[in-house]
């Protein structure tokens, strides 16, 4: 191979690379984007109903704006990923959590914390594009940054919703 050649194909490489890592973040996201609309009508008349809906809403924003990075980028959107991913997560909602008919008390708690994890993960996309950002001037910097302290900011709500629903199962547990 030339030199020529060799950066090309390196360059494609490169472009591929990126082009499934946020092909795989797009499944993450619309993953969660389904969990934190469950988690919000599962919470809806109770003290953090409010404080999940908007979650929800910015989880769905976060990842529209995912959408448009990628479509900035030129990257497509492969669309048996984005199904898979909604799949799996309608299939996680069967869990053997001894309560067949009812939800169980840890739902609520196992929820809160793959959501959590999810933020972590979306945290991290995003300062990686950022890292992108430094020789790409197609993704918005500003932008990203902005992104980054909103999923600083989800965790954190996150974490407190979570703690609360840990204090319940845990209260219950000895309660019963």
């Amino acid at each position: 191979m030339t030199g020529t050649s060799t950066t090309i194909a390196s360059k494609r490489a490169g472009t591929d690379l990126v082009g499934i890592y946020l092909n795989d973040h797009l499944a993450g996201a619309t993953a969660g984007t389904e969990l934190a609309r469950r988690v919000a009508k599962s919470h809806q008349n109770g003290p953090d109903g409010s404080t999940l809906r908007q979650f929800s809403k910015d989880v769905a924003d976060d990842r529209a704006s995912l959408v448009r990075i990628m479509s900035s980028l030129g990257v497509t959107i492969r669309a048996y990923k984005v199904y898979a991913a909604w799949l799996g997560e309608k299939a996680g909602r069967l869990k053997f959590n001894g309560h067949l008919l009812t939800r169980s008390p840890l739902s609520s708690l196992e929820e809160l914390e793959i959501l959590e994890l999810g933020v972590q993960g979306k945290a991290a996309g995003w300062r990686t594009l950022l890292t992108l950002a430094q020789t790409d001037h197609q993704l918005d910097s500003g932008q990203l940054e902005r992104l980054i302290s909103r999923a600083e900011r989800q965790a954190e709500l996150l974490e407190e919703v979570r703690r609360r629903a840990a204090d319940r199962v845990i209260r219950s547990r000895t309660a019963g």
